[in-house]
């Protein structure tokens, strides 16, 4: 089974936001453990006796909120670099949906941003079956948020009714939400989210070039920065 975490970093209604991000990274199950402990030694660095008491969030780790206050600059972003850098592009592959809200005003950007993640994860599914005769099924964790009802819903609509495209065939179950605190993962997501949400919305590149070669977006890849932007801001 591949998993899929997600996260996203800014809110669906909030008036200060241009855009609105839904974004995550894809796993085969039996790769998710290891790649749990390499961010373990990343959280290490910053707390050796207790790391599973450090959380891997981009916006405080950025700002130097809270836990993260007592730590230089350097050290915060290097953490989120280490992390970003574990995203290789062929055992973990990042799935992300950018909307600009005032460009689909009055639909819900959370209805858009999560059809285009779970369809493309969908076909990514069904390529591992018809080219690489690997079958296997797929599940989405996001973080536990107010938005669980509605995605929910919105996956078995897409699986039962369809969705713009057709219907969705190689879920194994709808969504499931679990505390970020739990899982290094959920955490990585946040991490990745926050990487594109900061370069849309304050065009800050410097995490996001870590990623550039491991991108799915829209069900292709690419590295043409100014070009993938002027896709997303066209629609």
């Amino acid at each position: 089974m591949f998993l899929l975490y997600a996260d996203e970093p800014g809110t669906p209604g909030g008036a200060d936001q241009e855009h609105f991000v839904l974004a995550g990274f894809s796993v085969f199950e039996r790769s998710a453990h290891w790649l749990s402990l390499e961010l373990d030694k990343i959280a290490a660095t910053f707390n050796p006796q207790d790391p599973h008491s450090v959380e891997l969030h981009g916006a405080p780790m950025l700002a130097g909120r809270g836990f993260w206050r007592k730590f230089d600059k350097e050290l915060r972003l290097e953490a989120i670099k280490q992390a970003l850098n574990l995203i290789d592009g062929r055992k973990f592959r990042i799935f992300a949906s950018v909307v600009r809200k005032s460009a689909i005003s009055p639909n819900d950007p959370v209805h858009y941003t999560f059809q285009q993640i779970v369809t493309r994860f969908d076909h990514f599914l069904a390529r591992q079956h018809v080219h690489f005769n690997n079958t296997q099924r797929g599940l989405i964790l996001f973080d536990k948020s107010s938005k669980e009802a509605p995605i929910q819903a919105l996956a078995k609509a897409f699986k039962l009714d369809g969705h713009d495209w057709g219907r969705l065939r190689n879920m194994a179950e709808v969504p499931a939400f679990i505390d970020s605190e739990a899982t290094r993962l959920i955490q990585l997501a946040d991490l990745i989210a926050y990487a594109l949400f900061r370069y849309y919305e304050k065009r800050t590149v410097s995490f996001l070039t870590l990623l550039s070669e491991n991108l799915t977006i829209l069900g292709a890849f690419s590295t043409d920065f100014t070009r993938w932007f002027k896709q997303y801001d066209n629609d």
